[in-house]
């Protein structure tokens, strides 16, 4: 046995009880990407059919259906930025331009999107996909394409309510409905505001930082997953979910954008009622007592059959990322910690076997209540890929 392996064998406890991630480990956890994405690039390529007459392309898978099936999304659902993050990401870690050419072809097939301003999740779709591009290869073309953006994300603002308008259907349900994913779009506002000197950006992205925590938030500090706005006096008309298991309850994904969503704020922004949210969002995550003991939650923290509700891993990969930052802020909390375990779990229990699940990364995250449960989720592997390279960077402070 080598001094190498001995050291290994001998430390193995310890980085088991403290949760702490080994760079060997992060490198395996994405020579196992590098072999799922390129299967499922495969995949994309020969199970993906043409558009049928006036269809719009699909561009980017999503999730795996209910027979089994690959499905793909067209551009301008909000999960298509994910898979050409998950490109650059890999380019990131490996410096392979295999990877830097695969994510500029799945990239470019978004760049439509910067002027659609019929939905609010131009950060979801953009800024993972060329927010991602622009940061690694400061292409002025991605430049462009991220300022365009954000001008069309600002179309949304509604000055009197202090927020950006989420969803445009269902209209006989809200009136102006914001859900709290929203805060994952601001981080695109606060890039537009680097990019251009322009601080309107910078403004809306905190305007609606500081209303969505008004309005959105319980005193246990968990969160609404709708509040519906009436946008000429702002007055809050109905707190709702959507995707949880009712009004009252914590949907996990939820908490989990909040997290992280808070955390961008503090770190764009300096202002520390953000990071005191930040903080006391992972606080009403990581000690509530329905979270299971390998931090994976259920989709719901109030579902009623838990402990044999459907875990959401992309809650878990979410909140994760979200901690790996947030302890860069409070490096006396236990959140480096919660996260290393957190992937440590997720890689554990939660993968795919090689070669299997259409390329998907994780199993086991769940959509909402009534759809998309059990199932592998685009986003779940993004959130998954950001972590492992925050978990890096950390180690090599």
């Amino acid at each position: 046995m080598t001094p190498n392996r001995l050291t290994l064998r001998y430390l193995l406890p310890f980085l088991l009880l403290t949760g702490f991630i080994p760079e060997q480990t992060i490198r395996a956890r994405f020579d196992e990407a590098e072999q799922q994405l390129r299967f499922m690039l495969q995949e994309m390529t020969e199970r993906v059919p043409q558009p049928a007459a006036g269809k719009p392309a699909r561009v980017s898978p999503r999730t795996i259906a209910a027979d089994g099936s690959l499905q793909a999304v067209p551009a301008r659902d909000w999960t298509s930025g994910f898979f050409p993050g998950e490109l650059w990401y890999l380019y990131e870690y490996t410096g392979k331009e295999e990877w830097a050419n695969e994510a500029r072809t799945y990239t470019a097939r978004l760049e439509r999107e910067k002027t659609n301003g019929g939905t609010h999740d131009m950060g979801f779709k953009l800024y993972s996909s060329y927010g991602n591009g622009y940061r690694l290869t400061h292409d002025p073309a991605y430049r462009a394409v991220l300022i365009e953006a954000a001008k069309t994300l600002s179309t949304r603002f509604k000055p009197k309510a202090g927020i950006i308008r989420s969803w445009d259907h269902h209209q006989e349900v809200w009136q102006c409905p914001v859900i709290i994913d929203n805060m994952m779009n601001l981080e695109l506002l606060f890039a537009a505001t680097r990019l251009t000197g322009d601080s309107t950006f910078y403004h809306i992205a905190v305007t609606h930082a500081r209303t969505t925590l008004k309005n959105h938030y319980r005193p246990d500090h968990s969160s609404y997953h709708v509040v519906d706005y009436d946008t000429l006096t702002g007055k809050v008309l109905k707190k709702n979910t959507h995707q949880g298991f009712s009004d009252e309850s914590a949907w996990a994904r939820g908490q989990a954008w909040g997290l992280y969503g808070y955390t961008v704020c503090y770190r764009e922004t300096k202002d520390p009622a953000f990071l005191r949210q930040a903080e006391a969002i992972a606080q009403f995550m990581l000690n509530h007592p329905h979270m299971p003991a390998d931090l994976v939650p259920y989709y719901d923290f109030d579902a009623p059959g838990i402990p044999k509700e459907p875990r959401d891993a992309s809650a878990a990969a979410i909140m994760a990322s979200a901690l790996f930052e947030l302890s860069t802020y409070v490096p006396n909390a236990p959140y480096r910690k919660k996260a290393d375990q957190v992937m440590t779990s997720l890689a554990k229990s939660y993968a795919s076997p090689k070669g299997q699940n259409h390329g998907f990364l994780l199993l086991h995250s769940t959509g909402a209540k009534t759809f998309e449960r059990d199932v592998p989720l685009i986003y779940a592997d993004y959130y998954y890929l950001e972590a492992l390279l925050r978990a890096k960077k950390i180690n090599g402070r």
